[in-house]
This record gives structure tokens, sequence and C-alpha cells, in this order.
């Protein structure tokens, strides 16, 4: 269909358009243009074409003789207006004084940071005629730049930038991350002076040998657990409540609190027949009479509960905790901490790995010392979260934890069978050693 103008000019649709058909507008971030056409443009769209998620995404490049620029229409640094409305550019033709009208697509253009690594998961479209992209503003490359600090590191660098520009999410992240590391002098002392006594005492073999399991350990035990504060002078601030349960998070769990608080003990007792969390029965059987102090164990123990119950299942569905009233930020707190996506038969699951499976033996593990004055039932724990009890040992000891076995007095044998292992924290932390089984030769005859 033709529209004729009030002028001597009239539209032309171009009809059905792909979405490798639509313009690129660009804006960018912190400037004005000064020469446009010394940029080159490059567009490219992901490889992953039968994920419904990525299938659409798109990345534009503009490189210049001494920057580059990275805009995309996807994630966190592309505009949400792409997802509101639409936006067309026309082409006018001033012989025919006809104008093409052709879906656009808006990217915001952004200096990208020298030292990142290339991302393997695109393919390129084609180079962008400049035609068909409008550059309204564009970052002055001037002489008056400053040279950049070639000493700091791309991480470095990444930091500086959080700490001046980020969200509150980034900043918190980031204080996480600095309170879990050694400073590195230090670090580099203690295991030059480390490796040195053992390549003494055991020899060069036996040394990188003990290194590699050490290592290999450190990286496994470590990507599960709660952030933590060695040096903290309180035993409540080494694994911090808030990075557990933040105050609005917990705020959100007054309701379904409220609900288990009302239990009965007939309720309760019924619970303990039907198989239940016991440690959850435990702290509700204990609770306070009436104060903050109940109220904060009713939520915690509701956040456990579903804590357990993800650890349970394998595949999550969307729906879950709907059922006992889960909150809808405790439920994406609960996806985006706890669980992973998988592509399968076309649709994207959330699933819980073995690793996150650790994971949440460990956080369970950090709230159940803040509900019992920062001791916990490891015996408990382990049942409940179907693991064994070796594997909930290792990951209270990876955590400094000290561990508490009732000692064994002149029972039955009923009673030994029913003890139950805690842990504690202890200022300082205990630093355990690990365990390495030898294989023993055998004997040639």
């Amino acid at each position: 269909t033709t529209t004729v103008m009030a002028a001597s000019c009239s539209f032309l649709c171009c009809g059905e358009e792909t979405e490798s058909d639509k313009a690129a507008i660009v804006r960018f971030s912190n400037g004005c243009a000064t020469n446009a056409e010394s940029l080159d443009f490059s567009l490219y769209k992901s490889r992953d074409e039968n994920n419904p998620r990525k299938k659409s995404r798109r990345l534009l490049v503009a490189e210049s003789n001494r920057l580059s620029y990275v805009g995309q229409n996807f994630g966190a640094g592309s505009l949400k207006c792409n997802s509101l409305c639409k936006y067309y550019v026309g082409v006018l033709n001033k012989q025919t004084m006809q104008m093409e009208v052709h879906n656009a697509v808006l990217f915001n253009m952004q200096p990208v940071i020298p030292g990142k690594n290339k991302n393997t998961h695109w393919k390129i479209i084609e180079n962008c005629p400049k035609s068909l992209i409008t550059v309204p503003s564009m970052p002055g490359e001037t002489s008056t730049t400053k040279p950049q600090d070639t000493s700091q590191s791309y991480r470095d660098k990444v930091d500086l930038l959080i700490e001046t520009f980020g969200t509150n999410k980034q900043k918190r992240a980031l204080a996480s991350r600095r309170l879990n590391q050694v400073g590195s002098n230090a670090l580099q002392t203690a295991v030059a002076k480390a490796a040195t006594s053992v390549i003494e005492k055991k020899g060069l073999e036996a040394a990188l040998q003990q290194e590699v399991i050490q290592t290999e350990s450190q990286e496994t035990l470590a990507s599960h657990l709660p952030p933590c504060n060695p040096n903290a002078s309180k035993r409540e601030d080494v694994y911090p409540f808030d990075e557990l349960l933040s105050p609005v998070e917990l705020a959100a769990l007054e309701q379904p609190g409220s609900k288990m608080a009302a239990l009965t003990k007939e309720e309760l007792q019924k619970m303990r027949d039907e198989g239940g969390s016991l440690s959850v029965v435990k702290h509700l059987e204990s609770m306070p009479s009436e104060g903050e102090a109940r109220e904060r164990i009713a939520r915690c123990a509701f956040y456990l509960s579903l804590l357990l119950k993800l650890a349970s299942q394998k595949s999550i569905p969307r729906k879950f905790g709907y059922d006992e009233g889960c909150p809808r930020i405790i439920q994406n707190k609960l996806f985006r901490t706890f669980t992973v996506e998988s592509f399968n038969n076309g649709r994207v699951q959330n699933i819980v790995s073995t690793s996150m499976r650790a994971k949440l033996a460990a956080y369970s593990l950090a709230l159940l010392l803040h509900m019992g004055h920062m001791t916990a039932d490891l015996s408990l724990l382990h049942r409940d979260l179907g693991i064994t009890e070796a594997k909930m040992t290792e990951i209270a000891k990876s955590m400094g934890l000290s561990l508490i076995k009732p000692a064994r007095a002149k029972w039955d044998e009923a009673a030994l069978s029913d003890e139950h292992r805690q842990a504690t924290v202890v200022l300082p932390l205990v630093q355990y050693d690990k365990f390495v089984e030898r294989r023993k030769r055998k004997k040639m005859h």
C-alpha cells in the first residue's frame, strides 16, 4: 500500500522483514560525532540460533583508529525502549521521491576497555553500510584524552568502574569478593615458605603432588561457600546474615513466617512423622515464646524449608514455592543463586546441579548457625539434604567450623546410633589439613 503525503513524496512499505533486515540506529554514550565516516561498523548475531532466547541477539561493533565501541540489544547494556516500542527508518529516493520504510533497532554504543577477551559465540552477519546507520551522537576523540594506566589489569579497571558507576548489587558483590581475598603479598610469602619447607622434607615430587591436590580441593570447595569474613571480631559476623537474607528479603517473609510460627504441636509432630525437614521442626519446637527473635526464627525456618526442598529436586518448575506462599523476591533469589539454566527440547529449564547441591548445603548450614546461636546440628542437616555425613562434614570443614561430637558414655546401642554431630563457629576459624590417601605399592615376588 502507498500513502500519498501533502508534499510530492510518498511512503513505500517494504513488506515482511526478518530480524537480520532491521536497520541499526546507534547512539554513543559520551560525546558527539566528529568524523563518522572514519568508523567501521560490523553486525554480529549469536551462533545459538536454536535457542529462542538467543536467536534474536545482535552485537554491533564500531571500530576507529584509536578506540572501539560495542552495542547490544540484550542484557544490562541494552536500551529498554527496544522492547517497549518499534522504530522505523525512512530512506528517501530523491529521483522517485519515494521513501522506503524499514524496521530499526537502537544500539547504545559504549567504549570497550582494552584487555577484554574476545567472545567466540558470535558470527558476523555483514559489514554494515553507513547509509543505513544514523549516528546522532558519538564520543569526541580529541587530543586531550589522557593516556591509560597500563599498570592496571582488566580486573582492576572493571572494579574501578563498578566503584564509580556500578549499581548497589554490583558494589555488594565487589565488596564480598574483596572480603574473601587474602593480601597477595602475604599469600605469596606464605606459599613460598610452605613450598620450601615441604620440598626440603619430602622432596620435589611429593611437593608437586600435594600442591595439585590442595589446588583442586580449594577450587572445588570455594565455589559453593557463602561470603565469609575470617577476620571478624564477632562470631555472628564471620558469615554475615545480610549475605544470606537481606533486610528486604527478610521483610518479605513476614506472612509465610507467621504461618510457620502458628503451627501447633500436633502439626509439628505430623511433619516429623511424615518425614518432614527435621532441622526445621527442631527450631520451630524450640522457638522463643514472643518478640522479634520468634519472628526471625520463623521466617528463617520457612526459608530453610525452601532450601531443603530445592535440594531434593533436580528440575525446578517455574511455580516452585507457589503453594507454600513463597514471595516473588525469594523465588527469584532461589532461581538466581541455586539453579543453572539448561536448554532441553526447545525449552529453558532450571536444574539443581551437583555443585549447586553443595552450595545449598553450605548456605543451609550458615543459616542454621544464625538460628542456633552459631551452632548447627550436622546429623539432622545431612539427612534433610539427602547427602552423606562425610560430605556434610567436608563442607563444614571447608567453612572453617569446629566439629563437636558428644562424648561416648555407657549407653546402649540405640543411644549410640542416635548421637548427633554438631558444628560451631570458633574464632579464629580452623584450618584443616587435606587428607591424602596413598596407595600401597604391590610387592613383587
